[in-house]
């Protein structure tokens, strides 16, 4: 039951490009609400007064997320309803909307989402790679040794991965994807909803190609096909012959697996015992 003397915290999923792309519901409590907390006011005044909304306006970003969520809890402890809205998509997804959330939780402030329009989902369904399962990592570190572990990472995800890039990193990134990931397919979104939407399926050698030709413009998501784990497993097979029972072993430590697990495939691959793969591992020790 929610408490009567509090307000309540709205996220609002707001269009990743077309004006459309916004529900009934949203427009209603957009114009319903005490004050409206944006990333962008001036980005956001477009959408606003295009619906008719005249609903006050209060920039809450990444550099004044900490400060400006205890004046926003202040109103809502209030009794102040709020609004929260991201430049495009659903807040809380790669913005600092998380942290209200968060923090609304912990004092018990009702919060509820309003489902709408998001780049990772539509990305997802249009690339044409496998939606059953996928792993969302947002934007790349731009620290160089947070995105190698990052990238070292996503080398043995088996799932269909969605990232989201500026079009100033575009060609380093592909080229990094690249180089540590292996040739895959890759969806380069790009434009999403607008008039110049594409989403080309390729290969990654292609799109990095590519994108040496041509200058990178517009907003991307970039869909990129999973691990091949049979495809691993067979370039395994086909090497441990060469390989220390060492090196065999480190090669499936590297992929993820545990210890047990992985002498378990060392086995299958050398056509003999678990046992026998533990005591040549204490031999070689």
């Amino acid at each position: 039951m929610k408490d009567k003397s509090t307000g309540t915290l709205y996220l609002v999923a707001t269009p990743i490009g077309n004006l459309a792309d916004i529900t009934y519901r949203a427009v209603e409590i957009l114009r319903a609400v005490d004050l409206i907390a944006a990333e962008d006011t001036r980005h956001s005044r477009i959408l606003l007064d295009h619906y008719g909304v005249s609903v006050p306006v209060t920039s809450y970003h990444e550099h004044n997320k900490h400060e400006k969520a205890e004046v926003l809890l202040a109103k809502l402890r209030n009794g102040a309803d709020v609004a929260l809205i991201t430049d495009a998509g659903t807040p809380a997804i790669s913005d600092p909307g998380e942290i209200m959330v968060s923090l609304c939780k912990a004092e018990g402030i009702p919060v509820t989402s309003l489902p709408g329009p998001s780049a990772v989902i539509t990305a997802l369904t249009l690339s044409g790679l496998s939606a059953r399962s996928f792993a969302f990592e947002g934007f790349l570190p731009s620290d160089n040794t947070e995105r190698a572990a990052v990238l070292e990472r996503l080398c043995r995800e088996e799932r269909t991965i969605v990232l989201y890039e500026a079009p100033h990193r575009m060609k380093k990134t592909l080229a990094l994807l690249l180089e540590t990931l292996g040739d895959r397919r890759i969806c380069i979104c790009r434009e999403l909803t607008k008039v110049h939407e594409e989403a080309p399926l390729m290969l990654l050698s292609e799109a990095a190609a590519l994108y040496e030709e041509q200058e990178p413009k517009g907003e991307f998501v970039l869909v990129l096909e999973g691990m091949d784990m049979a495809k691993a497993a067979e370039e395994a097979r086909s090497n441990w012959q060469e390989m220390s029972l060492a090196d065999h072993l480190q090669l499936y430590l590297d992929r993820g697996l545990d210890k047990k697990e992985a002498m378990k495939k060392m086995a299958a691959d050398r056509g003999c015992s678990r046992r026998d793969i533990y005591n040549g591992l204490l031999e070689d020790d």
